[in-house]
């Protein structure tokens, strides 16, 4: 009986800590495991959103189909139109994290979302950072330009492409 008790307490043991460092990876710590992700290094873009309707496509930064980065008109943060009717203090843009650095140093960051990235957003002006595409796998080299105070919405952002 105490045989079969230790075996089972390791089996037990075992499976609890040998799960995935996929979450803590994507979220967490640095050392992220980027072998299968693709990383935009291409030349860089300026998206726009000088105010006017989120919903309207010239208002959105359209990465990929799961990602449509806009900004509401009341002076909040950005969101992901795609994903989410506005945005979300704490979750927003849905399906990307955030991390303060340049896409070179992508293995050794700290990804989480926007705000827990940044603080607050009007303070992210001129700071390089990573923006990870969750579903998609990909990351892409971001730099805001301008965050509009009043509240039209306005911000722009330098970001790679493809």
């Amino acid at each position: 009986m105490k045989k079969i008790f230790t075996i089972l307490f390791s089996v037990i043991l075992f499976s609890c800590s040998s799960g995935s460092d996929d979450d803590a990876n994507a979220g967490g710590s640095g050392n992220n495991d980027i072998s299968s992700a693709t990383i935009w290094k291409g030349a860089n873009t300026t998206f726009t959103k000088g105010g006017g309707d989120p919903t309207a496509q010239a208002n959105q930064d359209r990465l990929t189909s799961n990602v449509w980065i806009t900004r509401g008109t009341d002076g909040g943060q950005i969101y992901n139109v795609a994903k989410e009717s506005a945005p979300d203090e704490t979750n927003s843009p849905v399906g990307t994290m955030w991390a303060i650095g340049t896409i070179d140093q992508v293995q050794t960051l700290s990804f989480k979302k926007f705000r827990a990235a940044v603080g607050k957003p009007k303070n992210v002006v001129g700071k390089n950072l990573v923006m990870y595409l969750e579903v998609d796998n990909i990351y892409v080299s971001v730099k805001f330009l301008s965050w509009d105070q009043s509240k039209i919405g306005g911000f722009s952002y330098e970001r790679s492409t493809k």
